[in-house]
């Protein structure tokens, strides 16, 4: 039998995300884990809050932060390439009642957007990962408004245990830490850290998480050294303001 043709890896810039795509529910612990006392949220309400605006959840997945945004903003649109995750996206949404949230295909590289359509855009590590990216980066400078913000959020490479960890993986991005923040300074975003952890409920939470983020030999070295069920887990937060558009 011929494989069956997989759609959303024909749009440009699509990055298949084993992690997520092929181990939803064990991905689902990871988001209940991460950042418990709301850190990150914090941090972009201090630079600009979504109430009452328009929000994209670009590289949505399965929908996990939309209904946190929906909470106070006026509409909430999910971009995911990958089918599966957009259909458990619409189901999320719609078990918890939640109105205020459109559900879209596309990929940072095509947004099916009107230009200056949308006021705050995030990325939660999803394509944008330093160099190579710029394709995507034009997308959003398409779809903001001015004086809109788009938050891109990744690991912070170089504090906490969970940057250790990374420098040791064979999976991690073969971009230097530097290398990456200097091409986010050099698209005109700012750097924001954010310290933070993962706070699991169960330590095999914590084991089956570790093992979908780490080649399997690492994994199990990792948690033969590590006890408990919590680790430190800090991000990166590239931000930027856009301005007026060229006319």
């Amino acid at each position: 039998m011929a494989p069956r043709a997989r759609p959303d890896l024909d749009l440009p810039g699509v990055h298949p995300a084993s992690n997520i795509q092929d181990h939803e529910l064990v991905y689902e612990l990871e988001n209940e884990a991460s950042d418990p006392a709301g850190r990150l949220e914090v941090a972009m309400r201090a630079i600009e809050p979504w109430d009452d605006r328009v929000v994209l959840d670009l590289g949505a997945g399965t929908g996990f932060h939309l209904p946190r945004f929906a909470a106070s903003a006026t509409h909430v649109i999910g971009v995911e390439p990958h089918g599966p995750s957009r259909r458990a996206a619409m189901e999320r949404c719609a078990r918890l009642g939640v109105t205020n949230v459109s559900i879209l295909t596309g990929s940072a590289e095509r947004l099916l957007l009107d230009a200056s359509s949308v006021d705050i855009i995030h990325a939660r590590f999803a394509y944008f990962f330093g160099p190579g990216c710029e394709s995507g980066l034009a997308e959003i400078e398409r779809v903001v408004r001015p004086d809109g913000v788009a938050f891109i959020i990744d690991n912070d490479r170089a504090h906490g245990v969970f940057a250790t960890w990374l420098a040791r993986s064979s999976w991690a991005p073969a971009a230097t830490p530097q290398t990456v923040e200097n091409f986010w300074l050099s698209q005109g975003f700012q750097i924001l850290r954010v310290p933070s952890e993962w706070r699991f409920k169960r330590r095999e939470d914590l084991e089956a998480v570790v093992r979908i983020e780490f080649p399997a030999e690492l994994a199990g070295e990792l948690l033969r050294e590590h006890a408990g069920t919590s680790i430190d887990y800090h991000y990166a937060v590239y931000w930027r303001r856009y301005g007026r558009h060229p006319r």
